[in-house]
């Protein structure tokens, strides 16, 4: 099998049985045992990539595609978790915003994600597009923003994932549209 990603292979002779991979960076590194032939290591290299590819993929957000694939996912999350109600005009990638993972305009229906969530999970896009769909129901973050929002199943998961991403970067986000989002907490 051709690897579309860089492999290491780390060998350890305290590793009796077990063999692990992770994903470091661009590269997937495979934890096997010292004892092990390098046809057995051949077939579990292939095995653990297609695993963390599989699993790669499962977490994906088919919205990624294009800004298509973001309004289709948009009009999906808002019929599932909002009654349909909210209809944007559009939902499009943006390029990295300097204090914002999205943002919406209620006014002419427009919402705008940074492309720094294209390699988040899709759970956690979700969110964020739950997030802007529901300024166009409740423009502000008042409790009837929050009961919308709330209704995605994911809301405080992700919450906690974009603060520790946005603390592990540096980039001292606030929240998902720039506002604090501590109202979030007692809704």
């Amino acid at each position: 099998m051709a690897h579309p990603a860089v492999v290491e292979v780390r060998r350890s002779d305290r590793r009796k049985r077990m063999v692990s991979a992770r994903r470091e960076g661009d590269t997937v590194v495979v934890f096997i045992p010292g004892w092990m032939s390098e046809s057995e290591e051949r077939r579990w290299v292939d095995e653990m990539v297609r695993r963390i590819e599989r699993s790669e993929a499962k977490r994906r957000s088919p919205a990624r595609k294009g800004d298509d694939a973001l309004l289709r996912r948009s009009m999906e999350l808002s019929r599932r978790y909002l009654d349909g109600k909210a209809v944007p005009v559009s939902v499009r990638w943006v390029p990295p915003m300097r204090t914002r993972w999205a943002s919406c305009t209620p006014d002419d229906g427009t919402i705008r994600v940074s492309e720094r969530l294209r390699d988040v999970p899709g759970w956690v896009v979700d969110y964020v597009l739950v997030h802007e769909l529901a300024h166009l129901l409740e423009p502000g973050h008042d409790d009837a923003f929050w009961a919308w929002v709330h209704r995605y199943p994911r809301t405080e998961r992700a919450m906690g994932y974009l603060e520790g991403l946005s603390a592990a970067a540096g980039l001292g986000m606030v929240g998902i549209d720039g506002e604090d989002e501590t109202a979030a907490e007692t809704a």
